[in-house]
């Protein structure tokens, strides 16, 4: 992939408070771990009354004796959720998947921040919602509501194709929906609470899912992250409809020369994005930079479009 479409910053009228794959054999965006990335605050001291402390005499605060308080501030709290930014692929442009730390007490809106600004942390990855602001997003009357702010765009450009509006409103709905772990359409509404169709997709009436083979990247990395630092192995992990279930995975070097290549076997192919993952080796390589490729099997043998492929960046130790 050598997309890099950054879009406009999403601006959100209120403070935002602010991994792996799940089963990859459902048809529909993976819910937010509610157990992976969550960062709880320290647990509260015991207090010291049950007598047999020694009493040293009065005692005073900080403030009042003069010492400077030493009290941690307790770290917020974050959840692991799905951003699905856009990118390269043989076929036009797809949906790839990040695991991103938001906060957890407004994900929705930390996610659509990230996804409409397209920060995403793979520099081939990007964003098609161009100048949509979004003012809020919330669970409500059996969908997930989105409030556009007044200045937003809501027609597609003139260089926006049809089909490329359509996986950017797909881009906010397996986002939002992966989020929110739920299968309730996203509607999107103006300030006043209007019903609007964003870059002339239905939305003011609710938009569902399509189905992942229609709108995913074919292959994707979920493990290393962008920016890794590995040393004698590297565990990498992902999804793929593949020919025979056969993905194929290579490294180069800073120069682009191949240095490693190998295989995986996912759980199925077909009809379905499926897990698949490999340990590799790479204690040979000299440290500094290398590009880990995954791709799907090409059985044409090059006589066709090529496969689909995901990178990631990483560092050797």
């Amino acid at each position: 992939m050598n997309l890099r479409t950054r879009g406009a910053a999403l601006v959100l009228a209120a403070p935002l408070a602010l991994g792996l794959l799940a089963g990859c054999g459902d048809d529909d965006p993976e819910p937010a771990s509610s157990g992976t990335g969550t960062d709880p605050s320290p647990s509260e001291s015991p207090g010291d009354d049950d007598g047999d402390t020694p009493d040293d005499g009065p005692s005073s605060s900080p403030e009042e004796s003069g010492a400077p308080s030493t009290a941690p501030s307790e770290p917020a709290a974050t959840t692991a959720v799905p951003v699905y930014f856009t990118g390269d692929s043989p076929f036009g442009q797809r949906l790839y998947r990040e695991f991103r730390e938001v906060g957890s007490d407004n994900p929705l809106e930390e996610a659509a921040a990230l996804l409409v600004a397209g920060d995403a942390l793979d520099p081939d990855y990007g964003t098609l919602l161009n100048a949509v602001t979004i003012e809020t997003v919330a669970q409500q009357d059996g969908a997930i509501v989105v409030t556009l702010a007044e200045d937003s765009v809501t027609s597609p450009d003139k260089g926006l194709s049809p089909a490329d509006a359509r996986l950017a409103v797909q881009s906010l709905v397996y986002t939002l929906q992966g989020v929110a772990g739920s299968r309730e359409p996203v509607r999107v509404v103006l300030a006043d609470g209007a019903p609007v169709d964003l870059l002339g997709q239905p939305t003011g009436d609710g938009v569902e899912a399509a189905k992942p083979l229609k709108v995913l990247a074919l292959v994707s990395l979920t493990t290393p992250e962008e920016g890794a630092t590995a040393s004698g192995s590297l565990s990498i992990e992902g999804v793929a409809s593949s020919f025979e279930a056969t993905v194929p995975f290579f490294v180069t070097d800073a120069s682009g020369k191949e240095v490693l290549r190998d295989f995986a076997t996912a759980e199925g192919w077909i009809d379905d994005l499926y897990p698949w993952s490999a340990e590799v080796d790479v204690s040979s390589l000299a440290p500094g930079e290398y590009v880990l490729h995954a791709q799907t099997d090409d059985p044409s043998g090059g006589e066709g479009p090529g496969p689909y492929e995901d990178t990631r960046t990483f560092t050797v130790a």
